[in-house]
């Protein structure tokens, strides 16, 4: 697969600037279009996305861990005093609930991913491109796409809405413990306060994006990757160029998946 070359230089013009701006759209466009093509080719490489959900995703748990910890106990802690002015401290656990559930969960927890993820698929891929370690898997016959990208974005995409439902859960113990340090409210009313309030449609729209954010990661690494040059320095630009578009676009895209679902509500 022949993707459009980007100039490269310390003085670039405003017309080379241009150009690679086209030229990466066209092939990232390229790149999702490979992949929609290669994923439904047999083989299908099982055993490679199992390692890859295990590598990428299941070795991600411990700072979703904590980070999904801290969120639920900042949130809580900070609602708090401002539910109190309007004496409505009751809702709290309502409050930490569907924030978490509907926005805070789903978007951190993919920034996290991307920001591990994406930058370690970005630099393990280029580093394979740049010591030819490609080019000699196309040379024995072995397809290069379908074995290293394909199987990548697609444990990405599934791994990252399992991690999204373990980082909401482990948010509401931390909103949990905060309430026990400010409020005193028992863990039954807690728990019953978040059955009453959250919906199976509040679920929805945050772990459906998921989805979406995890494919960005993934394609956003692999494409990286796989089109690096320039030695060793090319592998840390892809690594690092891998991490910002990734989360770039999350956010972009969470917007539009926002306006979307808001839209959609009545239906769900």
């Amino acid at each position: 697969m022949e993707l459009p070359k980007l100039k490269y230089g310390a003085n670039l013009s405003f017309a080379d600037k241009l150009y690679n701006f086209f030229a990466t759209i066209t092939s990232v466009t390229k790149f999702n279009l490979e992949f929609i093509k290669q994923v439904f080719i047999p083989p299908y490489e099982i055993s490679e996305i199992k390692k890859h959900m295990d590598e990428l995703g299941v070795k991600t748990f411990p700072i979703v861990t904590i980070t999904g910890f801290i969120i639920g106990l900042v949130l809580a802690l900070q609602s708090q005093p401002v539910l109190q002015r309007f004496g409505a401290t009751d809702f709290l656990p309502a409050t930490v609930a569907l924030s978490v559930i509907r926005e805070l969960g789903p978007v951190i927890t993919a920034l996290i991913f991307a920001g591990r993820v994406s930058s370690g698929i970005g630099a393990e891929l280029g580093s394979m491109r740049v010591t030819e370690q490609i080019d000699a898997m196309e040379v024995s016959g072995i397809n290069p796409f379908k074995f290293l990208v394909v199987t990548r974005v697609i444990a990405t995409t599934m791994i990252l809405p399992l991690l999204t439902i373990y980082v909401i859960f482990i948010a509401l113990l931390g909103g949990y413990l905060a309430v026990i340090l400010i409020e005193n409210m028992t863990l039954e009313y807690y728990k019953n306060a978040i059955l009453f309030s959250v919906q199976f449609g509040d679920f929805v729209p945050g772990i459906t994006k998921t989805f979406v954010f995890g494919y960005i990661v993934g394609i956003i690494g692999a494409y990286k990757g796989y089109s690096a040059e320039g030695g060793t320095e090319g592998v840390g630009k892809a690594s690092t160029t891998s991490v910002v578009l990734a989360s770039l676009l999350i956010l972009v895209f969470n917007t539009i998946l926002v306006k979307i679902t808001l839209w959609l509500w009545p239906t769900i």
